[in-house]
């Protein structure tokens, strides 16, 4: 049967929701911060391959990172730098990935979103939408196998996946054997350029988990309380055994799909709706508002994540690249192995 839970508006800051909230909003600006300083370098020419912002999204992925363990897994997608950052992946590995740096996560070899560590719980992505969600999955099934519990697999996904073959059998399949999955779907109203009325035809994307027997969850993307409320009852519940959960997050990307598309087919008065809100500027508005900062220790926090990005960024244009005529042409997790049993 459907459980669908709505979370309306901000949440008070009793105990520790106020100390998560506060590490959660440090990881939406390091993000933001981060993506602004990518978007400067594409278009100086500095970087190669696309630059997709998470602009807008960053209350959502930071909550899916700090609602996450360390033993978990996570398949973030291209706009969740904050919860890439939340969860543990290093900035200095963004940035290395970025660049092509051979000193980088996948070794300068793959595109610059298709980076993560599998060892410690991060995946690579797939750009081909809704192929990570059985990806996790499988992750779920061989710790299964092996005996561990209690773990949490969370797969992020756009509206659009949820149109796509791999969304529907994936979750038939983590409902069937009751997997503890949390899968996130950030709808930002445009899939590309494609508007929902164009992608699906269900009053709401919740309503997708019914035929499958998974829980459903709805929140305001925008709201960074409410993001941390439901992610965390919806990580909680999977961590419990109570199958999968699916989390539908409405709100706006507030740029292009990328810095190469100018985002001129997104409604003005979308832009104008409470779904346009920036949801980097509300959480500083809560924060003021419940006391849990100041605006001079907002300055200290973005002042210090500046001099971070702009020092990884001077030290990562200082590393080489790879060279293809020296480069050993095996996996690198096989490399890694090797490079384990001589030592």
């Amino acid at each position: 049967m459907l459980q669908t839970v709505s979370v309306p508006g901000p949440v008070g800051p009793a105990g520790a929701l106020g100390e998560t909230t506060i590490v959660a909003y440090r990881f939406m600006l390091r993000a933001r911060l981060l993506d602004e300083k990518f978007a400067a370098l594409y278009r100086a020419g500095k970087i190669h391959g696309g630059v997709f912002l998470g602009r807008g999204q960053e209350a959502l992925s930071a909550a899916i990172g700090v609602s996450l363990q360390k033993t978990d897994v996570f398949a973030p997608l291209i706009r969740d730098a904050a919860g890439r950052l939340a969860f543990g992946e290093p900035m200095l590995d963004a940035v290395r990935t970025y660049f092509g740096s051979a000193l980088g996560p996948m070794r300068g070899r793959d595109g610059n979103v298709h980076r993560g560590r599998p060892q410690a719980g991060l995946l690579p992505m797939i750009s081909h939408l809704g192929a990570m969600v059985s990806v996790v999955n499988g992750i779920l099934f061989a710790r299964r196998f092996k005996g561990i519990s209690g773990t949490v697999g969370a797969a992020c996904l756009g509206e659009g996946a949820t149109s796509t073959g791999s969304f529907h059998e994936a979750l038939n399949q983590a409902a069937v054997e009751k997997l503890p999955l949390v899968l996130i779907v950030a709808n930002n109203q445009y899939s590309y350029s494609t508007p929902n009325s164009r992608q699906f035809a269900c009053a709401n994307l919740t309503d997708k988990a019914v035929g499958y027997g998974a829980t459903a969850h709805s929140v305001d993307g925008t709201d960074l309380a409410a993001c941390l409320t439901t992610l965390g009852a919806a990580v909680a519940a999977a961590r419990a055994g109570n199958g999968p959960q699916l989390v539908v997050a409405n709100l706006l990307r507030l740029c292009g799909h990328g810095e190469h598309d100018d985002a001129g087919y997104i409604l003005p008065e979308l832009k104008h709706s409470p779904l346009g809100r920036d949801c980097l500027k509300l959480a500083e508005e809560y924060l003021l508002q419940q006391k849990l900062a100041d605006a001079a220790q907002l300055a200290v926090w973005r002042s210090e994540a500046l001099r971070e990005i702009e020092d990884i960024v001077a030290q990562v244009q200082r590393e080489p690249v790879p060279d293809p005529f020296a480069e050993e042409w095996s996996a690198i997790a096989s490399q890694h192995l090797n490079e384990t049993n001589k030592a």
